[in-house]
């Protein structure tokens, strides 16, 4: 089992230092952007597909509305909330969906001037997963025009040294970037996606390597580069480790749930986590790196449908949606993941929540108005108490 050695990021409380790293994704789609005024309208955000969102089935509950209202997520005094909450609840660090494209950043605001712009800002660790999928599916989805790709999530080689420098001068040298094992975390979403961009296995190795040695050469120590399993051919696992070797990837993981869509419009909550909690099991001896667990709050995808439209089974953002996920579900599937680390059957020593705000995807540890701090609570209850 990876053991968090470094001292800064060992905040973990007095129960036990075995007591695995706890991160949560956070989504950035919460404060203006250009790209979106330019496709949506003059400060447009996420909060007006929340707000828009209507029931599409019987029982079926929406819109979900916050507690803290819709708030602006690229200011420090809104940040500084966020942190406090989420330190206070058991969570160790927001592990952000970090956007780069061919042409420079995109909703960099929350991490650059809200997160770090806050006075509490070293009370949470942060890392970057870079989500480099082409922005489809934060903007409301038609059945005739389901995916609409507004900008391709292909990077190229310059523009990876660009986004990478990025980091290197804004992120890894700060305090409270996430460490494991001393090493710096950075997590890439679409590994095949990153690898057709920059010309190619080989070429990727290369431009890796890179990466690894400018990190070096800024007195920022090692690496744990890391990926999300679905994007390295899960079918094929020999392919999949040979992929991993060749890059030099130190760990994997899972963004959330896949494997659950059993009936439509709905699929109950304790259902879908056993299928993924049997999952990780297989996918900590399918890899040969270490294997990081997620767990899920809940999934509900239709506010990012078009509400005007026919809600039927044809693909993302039209497709199941998770019911009967409450506080003590999710408890049940956070013991769950932290039994699974702590029992040994992984080398791994993270586990990652989804998600900490992605309010149109129903998958939020934020509270709302029906069930205040419940998911909170339950985080605190399992990672904080005895065990």
């Amino acid at each position: 089992m990876l053991n968090n050695s470094n001292a800064a990021n060992k905040k973990c409380g007095s129960d036990s230092e075995k007591r695995p790293v706890v991160c949560a994704y956070y989504f950035p789609n919460w404060h203006p952007d250009p790209r979106n005024d330019y496709w949506h309208g003059k400060g447009w955000t996420e909060w007006n597909v929340v707000k828009h969102a209507t029931p599409r089935f019987p029982g079926h509950k929406q819109p979900k509305i916050p507690l803290w209202g819709y708030e602006d997520e690229s200011d420090p005094k809104v940040m500084e909330k966020k942190i406090r909450e989420a330190s206070s609840h058991g969570i160790d660090g927001f592990i952000f969906d970090w956007y780069w494209f061919d042409d420079g950043p995109y909703r960099i605001k929350c991490l650059d001037e809200g997160f770090l712009g806050a006075s509490n800002t070293n009370d949470m660790k942060f890392a970057v997963m870079w989500a480099n999928h082409d922005p489809i599916c934060v903007h409301p989805g038609s059945r005739m025009f389901p995916r609409p790709s507004l900008k391709s999530g292909l990077v190229p080689p310059q523009a990876f040294f660009e986004a990478t420098e990025h980091c290197i001068k804004n992120y890894f040298n700060k305090p409270n970037y996430l460490r494991l094992d001393g090493k710096l975390y950075f997590s890439i979403y679409k590994l095949d996606y990153m690898v057709e961009g920059l010309g190619g296995i080989e070429a990727a190795a290369g431009i890796l390597k890179d990466f690894r040695r400018r990190v070096h050469e800024a007195g920022l120590g090692e690496m744990n580069i890391n990926t999300i399993t679905s994007s390295i051919g899960e079918s094929d696992p020999m392919k999949a480790n040979e992929l991993l070797e060749t890059l030099g990837i130190d760990s994997c993981t899972t963004y959330g749930w896949s494997k659950w869509a059993t009936s439509f419009p709905a699929v109950d909550y304790w259902k879908a986590a056993e299928i993924n909690i049997r999952d990780y099991e297989i996918q900590a001896q399918t890899y040969k790196v270490p294997f990081y667990p997620t767990v899920c709050m809940g999934w509900d995808v239709s506010p990012r449908a078009v509400q005007s439209e026919i809600y039927e089974n044809v693909g993302y953002p039209f497709m199941s949606v998770i019911v009967g996920n409450t506080p003590e579900m999710f408890g049940k599937a956070l013991e769950a993941a932290r039994d699974f680390v702590l029992s040994g059957k992984t080398t791994g020593n993270l586990i990652n929540l989804n998600c900490w705000n992605e309010w149109t995807e129903g998958s939020y540890l934020e509270p709302d108005t029906e069930n205040g701090y419940g998911y909170l609570n339950e985080v605190k209850r399992v990672f904080r108490g005895k065990f």
